[in-house]
């Protein structure tokens, strides 16, 4: 394994720049007439301040605004749904894990149809649906239909993440990926962001329904401008959709250690911060907090937080690396977790604060890393990251919700705590195989 194996490493441009193909710049003619042997192709795709790179970041944006608000738009409601339909927080939870858990199993399938069919449209008709049923979800005449609509939602959302990624590392120069994918995931942090405090002032005048109705409205305008905003791909290789294509690609990847911690760190990750806004709205509803549905809407405000940490993970791997920055993330993490237990509200909202940096700037290191490190079947292996990244968030809300029920607010802080514990002790078992097998090349030289 080369020295990229650690739990975050750093990953060779040069390898990720021969994955796709490039167009050669016009060569000057010398005097005879013919072009000099030394011409380097020029690489023609997108990178910060050349042509087509701010409207893809745009409109890319603009997906991750309508994934995440879609995807938890009943999350900052579970309280109301729960007193509506007359179901605990564990039942009204399944709302979220629902539409993350059917997310997680059909991203991979639909990474196939990625390969074949174009990033643009698995996002576009994956998008389509998903606001389609989010205009139907605030009809659910039960928690039952509420949650298999949601279900449905989620599924159709899969081809979306994942077909990002792809597109991303195809169309964007590797030296601008990790800034590209942070724009990316700072649209998730905004939509999960304003879906919330936008549900929680709706609820309260109007009730969840109504709410629910305004973020799908919101949606459908962010996917007509994603389409409209969307370059058409130039690096785009049709793969094949014969399963046994599928699967060889998918244990490939699954035989790379760096890309099985990497699926790892994300799953842990984002259990953490499935779990804590999850709950959080029972805990600031109940005494001694009691807060109204629109204040608690508004707590999700500190997702602005997560925009900036994801937004500049860029910058953060270029001080730190990749394994510094993860360790920096889950210190973070876990600073927010500790200080979320005192019984005071600005010092739970430091917590907020500090656990939405982490979890963000640890998902955009870790999300990036699996797009630089495959070197073929980036969807797939974008799709098995996606996979592990929403079962997580899946176990997290889940799980999370039960802890809350066994042991209040620390039950669930303990739940953040071991995932967080788990993310660590992967990265080191990473930086000590680095070291491992630096020194094995070092006895064959």
């Amino acid at each position: 394994m080369p020295s990229a194996s650690t739990g975050a490493s750093t990953i060779v441009d040069a390898s990720a720049a021969t994955a796709v193909r490039t167009e050669a710049a016009p060569a000057p003619a010398t005097s005879t007439g013919a072009a000099p042997l030394d011409v380097v192709p020029a690489d023609s795709r997108m990178a910060p301040g050349g042509p087509g790179y701010r409207r893809m970041s745009f409109a890319l944006f603009l997906a991750g605004v309508a994934t995440f608000a879609l995807l938890y738009s009943t999350q900052a409601l579970l309280p109301l749904i729960s007193g509506d339909f007359g179901v605990t927080a564990s039942t009204a939870s399944w709302t979220v894990s629902a539409a993350t858990g059917a997310l997680a199993l059909f991203v991979l399938p639909l990474s196939a149809l990625s390969e074949r069919f174009g990033r643009r449209t698995l996002m576009t008709v994956s998008l389509a649906i998903a606001v389609a049923v989010g205009l139907l979800v605030p009809f659910a005449p039960s928690v039952g239909w509420l949650v298999a609509l949601r279900a449905v939602q989620g599924a159709a959302l899969a081809g979306l993440p994942v077909s990002a990624m792809a597109y991303l590392a195809e169309e964007v120069r590797p030296k601008a990926l990790i800034t590209a994918i942070g724009l990316f995931v700072a649209g998730n942090s905004v939509g999960g962001m304003s879906g919330r405090v936008i549900t929680g002032w709706v609820a309260q005048e109007w009730g969840w329904r109504v709410a629910l109705g305004v973020i799908g409205l919101i949606a459908v305008g962010c996917a007509v401008a994603f389409r409209l905003l969307l370059p058409a791909p130039k690096h785009f290789k049709t793969g094949s959709l014969r399963p046994a294509v599928l699967v060889r690609t998918v244990r490939g990847h699954l035989a790379n250690p760096l890309l099985c911690r990497l699926y790892a760190i994300g799953a842990l990750f984002m259990t953490v911060f499935g779990a804590v806004y999850t709950v959080i709205g029972y805990r600031l509803t109940d005494a001694p907090f009691s807060l109204p549905q629109g204040i608690i809407g508004s707590i999700f405000l500190v997702y602005l937080v997560g925009t900036v940490s994801a937004s500049t993970a860029g910058k953060l791997v270029a001080r730190l690396g990749r394994r510094g920055a993860l360790y920096l993330a889950g210190g973070t993490t876990t600073a927010g977790l500790l200080v979320s237990l005192a019984d005071s509200l600005p010092l739970i909202l430091l917590g907020l604060v500090l656990i939405t940096a982490g979890f963000f700037a640890g998902h955009a290191v870790a999300s990036s890393s699996v797009s630089h490190t495959a070197k073929e079947g980036r969807a797939q292996a974008s799709a098995l990251y996606q996979s592990a990244y929403y079962l997580g968030s899946s176990a997290g809300g889940t799980l999370g919700a039960v802890a809350f029920h066994a042991g209040g607010w620390a039950g669930t802080v303990a739940l953040g705590l071991l995932a967080v514990l788990g993310v660590v002790t992967i990265t080191v078992v990473g930086s000590h195989a680095a070291r491992t097998q630096r020194r094995l090349v070092a006895v064959h030289r």
